[in-house]
Order: structure tokens, then sequence, then C-alpha cells
């Protein structure tokens, strides 16, 4: 199963064209990701709470994986010459996610900030932040990418930004080890809220879970112990060939957009391991979720969803 070139070249249109008219990569109200900042104070934007949308952007994922799933880009022959067709849907308006997802996205985002802020961190956000550009680089658009980042890089210094706090795997790998080679003088300090969050001050509110840990928190970041120090008061289930550091199994985020079917199959795989020890799973990144959740095996939670923080 080879993705259409077609389709890959459709794709990088669409990634493209989004972003310089929204900064967002996929054709979604850019008021979606502003929506959690309503009513929370801020401390200036030298330290900079950064979402990148990606938690909000979770549900437009979903109803865009369906859609492509439906005219099989992925499949060669006739089915892939709809890749065009499908591409025209997603640049359309087709990307409506459910309200109940949204809120859920909303109410993540607005604990981590609010957790942060309350606990005396010097911390502020920017009203209409920009993508950070990871699934261009992940896609293999380097070109295309490496111009983006050096937009995105001049909006930070331009407001100011000498630190980005930021709440994803995806975005934190992008900036912290990506954006240095591709910008010239990158000098933005990148940490991680995990990093921030005082472990005494945690109160774990389910037990019974497991955890699945992002492919990038774990192997490129060094965040997997910082995860169960947050959770070990909840006796997360472990398994070494299930949940540790170098055998957990991906959850098949980084081939959704090219291969959605078999980014459904490694996602059940991954799924089906994890209910072995728990139908209660506990993730950090929103792909992660989207595509665990999409399996129906298990019921995925984020960290949280699963603490006080």
């Amino acid at each position: 199963m080879e993705p259409s070139l077609n389709w890959l070249f459709k794709l990088r249109d669409l990634i493209v064209s989004s972003l310089q008219e929204r900064k967002l990569p996929l054709p979604v109200d850019r008021e979606l990701c502003n929506k959690w900042q309503e009513g929370l104070p801020s401390r200036g934007v030298k330290r900079v709470f950064y979402t990148s949308c990606m938690y909000q952007l979770a549900p437009a994922i979903y109803k865009a994986v369906e859609s492509l799933e439906k005219f099989g880009v992925a499949k060669g022959g006739v089915t892939a010459r709809l890749a065009a067709v499908g591409a025209k849907l997603l640049g359309g308006v087709v990307l409506r996610p459910e309200r109940e997802d949204l809120e859920r996205s909303y109410t993540i985002v607005r604990s981590i900030y609010t957790a942060l802020f309350n606990s005396g961190v010097e911390i502020g956000y920017l009203p209409d932040e920009p993508y950070s550009g990871a699934l261009l680089y992940e896609l293999g658009f380097i070109d295309d990418f490496a111009k983006y980042a050096s937009e995105v890089y001049a909006y930070f210094k331009e407001k100011g930004v000498r630190e980005v706090v930021t709440i994803d795997p995806h975005t934190h790998y992008i900036l912290e080890k990506i954006y240095p080679q591709y910008v010239p003088d990158f000098d933005l300090k990148v940490t991680s809220y995990l990093d921030l969050i005082d472990p005494s001050r945690v109160r774990v509110k389910i037990s019974g879970f497991t955890i699945h840990d992002s492919c990038l928190y774990a192997r490129y970041l060094g965040k997997y112990g910082k995860i169960r120090e947050l959770l070990s008061k909840g006796s997360p289930a472990e398994d070494p060939y299930i949940t540790g550091v170098e055998t957990a199994g991906c959850c098949g985020g980084p081939v959704e957009s090219i291969l959605p079917e078999l980014a459904k199959k490694i996602a059940l795989g991954r799924a089906k391991k994890l209910a072995s020890l728990s139908r209660v799973v506990v993730a950090t990144c929103p792909i992660c979720m989207v595509n665990l959740s999409r399996t129906g095996v298990v019921e995925v939670k984020h960290l949280a969803e699963a603490v006080e923080l």
C-alpha cells in the first residue's frame, strides 16, 4: 500500500495554501484556536503558552481522516483519482468539528494554562498564534517548512517572545530540535509544560488506567519519567513490553494523512495491547488521542483530564 503521488502533491498544496491564508494546516475557522483564551488573565508575552492549535485542531483532524478514508487516497487505481476531489472537499467547509469535541479540547488547554498561572508561573498568551509547521516537516516538504518556520520565528520575535511553553510533543520537538536547523540564529527558549508542573501538587483523579506514551515525548524528548512522576499516585498498570520506553508501540498518527487505513490498523493493534492492561488510557498527545479513540477499543483521557494540576 503506497500513497498516491497525486494525493501527496494535492495535500502539500492544501497545507501550504491554508498556512498562507490562516496560519493553520487545515481549512478550519481561525477562531477555534483562540476560544480557550476567553476570560483568562495573562502575565505578558516574554514567556508564552503556545498551543500551536494542536488540541483545537484534533477534532478537525478526526473529521479529515474520516474523509480521506472515504476517498481511498492511498489505494491506487480508480480510487486514487479521487484524491483531487478529496483535497477539494477538505479545502471546503467539511471540517466542522463537533461542538462537544471542541469544548473538550478547550477544557484541556485551559486547565493546563490555569494550573501554570495559578502556581505562579510568569506566563501569558498570544491572541492569534500560528501553527508550528510540524506537519510540513513530518511529510518531508522541507523547503516549504523552512520558509514557514522562519515566518513563525519572526512572528514570535516581533511580539517580544523569549520563551515558548509547549503543551504537545510534536510542537515541542519541532521547535527545540528542528527549528534551529533551518532558522538562522534561532534563540527562543523552548520549555514543556510538563517540566513546570510540581508533582507534589498533583492529585490523580482516576485509577485502574494505563499510559500510552507519545513516541516523541518518550524516546526523543526525555519525558517518559516525568509523565510517570506526575501519574504515579494513580498506580498506572505497566508492562515492560507494552509501556516500556523503548518497546511501546506507535498510535499510527505519523501516517494518518497519507495512509489513513494503515494508521487505523496500527492504532487498533496498539489499542488492543493497551486494553490488555486497562481499557482506560492516559495520553499526552492530541494526535495519539485521535488515533486511539478512533478504534473504539479504549477510552482515552488526556493527562490534564486524569489529574488535578
